[in-house]
């Protein structure tokens, strides 16, 4: 038993000893299903809505698929532990759910610039639009996305999984976290840790560049534009976005870039939940509800499923 124990490490969850337990882990599994019918249900509108079959929606859709995969990745394993009661987990499936994570967090920031950039092509560049951003140019973009965050899953894992672990094995979190194992290990992991940061800086500095620069030219547009029709479908064409990479993006520099010093490992666990729970049920309404087109093929799916159900009783 303990040789066993020795090669796991028991994850202390979300809930902790609170007294409402129950209720969160309600409204976490509520969450979670919103998520994934939220996404799958925005995926399943644009590869079925001929008039979505552009670059914009194509990377609404890669997003969606990210943060299904991103929530499915972490939260079911907490959820099953806090039923089951057995909170462990090996250092193989650890070393998975981390590999995952990483890949899943750093290709979502790559998208995020690669969408900024989209909508300063269309909106700043409209004429070359269709020369800046064919298919051919966002299948090569999305490739990329999910390159990079397999670069980062593979380069940051093993290195992690690599260091000696001392006898308590409780990581502070609701899954196989970097920052969170880390701190379990016995041997100095400074020089480490100042590589994930410059690894982190990267990651993040890259995408917040193109990201600041897209929209600071579009609000640059936007601020000479007379037009104020023209004004009103850039704004909302480019807040959703912009709301979608503050939300992702703060969290996850509070997580990994502001020194350990200046926050608790609570509220970590806190920072960790936001982006890994809230993000991907938010993303589906923020880019659904805010939008035309995609509330517009909703109906249409809606209305042809209602009729074809009539036809079916008819017949």
């Amino acid at each position: 038993m303990e040789s066993n124990l020795s090669t796991r490490f028991i994850l202390v969850g979300l809930f902790g000893d609170t007294k409402h337990a129950t209720l969160l882990y309600t409204v976490t599994f509520i969450i979670f299903l919103m998520a994934l019918a939220g996404n799958a249900l925005l995926i399943l509108l644009i590869h079925s809505e001929p008039r979505l079959w552009t670059p914009m929606y194509s990377f609404i859709s890669q997003l969606s698929l990210m943060d299904l995969m991103y929530i499915s990745v972490t939260v079911p394993k907490m959820l099953v532990a806090q039923v089951t009661g057995d909170h462990t987990i090996s250092m193989a499936d650890c070393g998975i759910q981390m590999f995952f994570y990483l890949t899943l967090a750093g290709a979502e920031f790559f998208l995020l610039s690669a969408m900024a950039y989209d909508r300063y092509a269309a909106i700043c560049r409209p004429l070359h639009y269709p020369l800046l951003m064919n298919q051919r140019v966002c299948r090569l973009l999305v490739s990329g996305c999910w390159l990079l965050g397999t670069l980062d899953g593979l380069l940051l894992t093993p290195i992690t999984m690599s260091f000696p672990f001392c006898e308590s094995r409780k990581i502070l979190s609701f899954f196989c976290e970097a920052p969170a194992l880390l701190k379990l290990s016995c041997s100095d992991v400074s020089l480490y840790q100042l590589l994930m940061y410059l690894c982190c800086v990267l990651m993040l500095l890259v995408p917040s560049l193109v990201i600041s620069s897209s929209y600071t030219l579009i609000l640059l547009l936007v601020h000479r534009t007379s037009s104020s029709e023209g004004r009103r479908k850039a704004l909302a064409t480019c807040s959703s976005h912009m709301t979608v990479v503050l939300l992702f993006f703060g969290a996850a520099v509070y997580t990994y870039m502001l020194p350990s010093s200046y926050h608790t490992a609570q509220q970590d666990v806190m920072a960790s939940a936001f982006y890994t729970i809230l993000t991907p049920v938010l993303n589906p309404l923020i880019y659904s509800l805010r939008n035309k087109d995609v509330m517009a093929a909703l109906r249409s799916l809606v209305e042809s499923r209602g009729h074809l159900r009539w036809v079916v009783r008819g017949a």
